[in-house]
């Protein structure tokens, strides 16, 4: 019986009564859970994120001793944009998008970008909750009573946990609010680590103020294309939202693993949710959305590659050698790899950055920056996986379907005239 739940059977006669449960404990059990989730903070839903943040901010605060930074290195963080912000001008048609800059701590970046992990984590939390109570046979609901809505709370509290853990690791590590790919962070807000990268400069032969401002410059070129483009915002979240939703769990290993599980243990909900039982199972629809994701967050890291590469290339001796490093870097899934794969159940990794750059490139040399640049303004006209494959028939196609979308009566007259020039019987 799940949960531990096991009545007694009064016709048992062997005195073994199949270790039932004592009902007389239940009140002591019940103020144990409510010190427990009283304790852990009073965020409601599926992931408890103020014991999130809890535990981020503990193991944040045992690894370093950084609570906020000298004026010198916040000055550095914000005359590095502006110096980007005026390289980037001439290589872009985008205006700059930042309208704050900010130095950030771990800290920082852990409570600047909980409102974006809470839309992202939602889903799958909720997926996977409703499934488990889902496949819970009808005795054990009964059974457990009062005790399911605790349980939910425990399961918000285990997500939580998982949370708080990945977020201090993956906020020790980042480098900018967006190098995960993602608009984690408040829109317009421009925002460097400086004590993670100057972690990440150590080994790499370049001069600190180097390493800050071609970062500044990859920064200021995402808050470009998220500033000043509508949709990709939007899309990026909706399709991280969209594989989530798909997410489908194996309710037949859930009454299983539910009788390992203690409720007043919530070590037990933890360990059972890491054991790779609830991991979900991958659905054709879910195979489309990330295919679509990564596609997006390839273009996007393309671009930006493509543009900070113009921008400073002769202005950074070092540029080729920081390229190249944090090409690896995102190819390779960096930091956010292992976090968006145990979180979210995905890996963002822009597989096809290389091929996006090469496209980007591409399209600039053929029609210039306004005509690349203007791509992003039409859902439609931004390339696909396919174009990644063939780049040139991307290009070459490109200028009749700017001019379909920019005026597209005469595009409907100039299709129907062809389609009576091949039709005999208008002979």
């Amino acid at each position: 019986m799940p949960f531990g739940f096991n009545p007694h059977d009064p016709d048992d006669k062997s005195g073994q009564q199949g270790n039932p449960f004592d009902f007389s404990q239940l009140g002591n059990m019940l103020s144990q859970l409510g010190a427990m989730l009283s304790s852990a903070g009073s965020s409601s839903g599926p992931v408890n994120y103020d014991l999130a943040k809890q535990i981020a901010f503990q193991r944040l605060s045992s690894t370093t001793t950084t609570i906020g930074f000298a004026p010198d290195q916040t000055s550095a963080v914000t005359d590095a944009v502006h110096l980007a912000e005026m390289w980037l001008d001439p290589v872009t048609a985008l205006p700059a998008g930042t309208r704050v800059t900010q130095a950030w701590t771990a800290r920082d970046w852990v409570e600047r970008t909980i409102p974006t992990w809470q839309r992202l984590c939602d889903p799958v939390a909720q997926r996977m909750s409703g499934a488990w109570v889902d496949a819970m046979p009808a005795e054990a609901k009964q059974a457990a009573g009062p005790l399911l809505s605790m349980l939910g709370q425990m399961g918000g509290m285990a997500f939580g946990s998982q949370l708080g853990n990945a977020l201090a690791q993956l906020g020790s590590e980042v480098l900018t609010s967006t190098e995960v790919g993602l608009p984690l962070g408040p829109e317009g807000t421009a925002a460097l680590l400086p004590a993670n990268i100057e972690k990440f400069t150590e080994g790499l032969e370049r001069p600190a103020s180097e390493v800050m401002v071609f970062l500044a410059a990859r920064e200021a070129a995402h808050q470009r294309l998220f500033s000043h483009v509508p949709w990709l915002r939007q899309r990026l979240l909706d399709t991280v939202e969209e594989y989530a939703h798909g997410i489908k769990v194996d309710t037949s290993a859930l009454e299983d693993l539910a009788g390992k599980i203690d409720p007043a243990n919530p070590a037990s909900i933890e360990e059972a949710m890491s054991s790779g039982v609830l991991e979900p199972q991958t659905t054709p629809e879910q195979k489309a959305a990330l295919a679509r994701l990564e596609t997006l967050l390839a273009l996007v890291e393309g671009w930006v590659d493509v543009v900070v590469d113009a921008a400073v290339s002769e202005r950074l001796p070092g540029a080729n050698a920081l390229r190249e490093t944090l090409r690896r870097r995102r190819a390779s899934g960096g930091p956010a790899e292992q976090t968006f794969a145990t979180l979210v159940g995905l890996e963002l990794r822009p597989r096809r950055l290389r091929a996006a750059s090469a496209l980007w490139k591409l399209v600039g040399d053929q029609h210039g920056l306004e005509v690349r640049d203007g791509i992003w303004e039409h859902a439609e006209l931004v390339p696909t996986a396919e174009d990644l494959d063939d780049p040139l028939e991307f290009v070459e196609r490109l200028a009749e379907t700017r001019k379909a979308l920019e005026d597209p009566i005469a595009e409907l007259e100039r299709t129907m005239r062809e389609a009576e020039s091949k039709d005999p019987e208008s002979e």
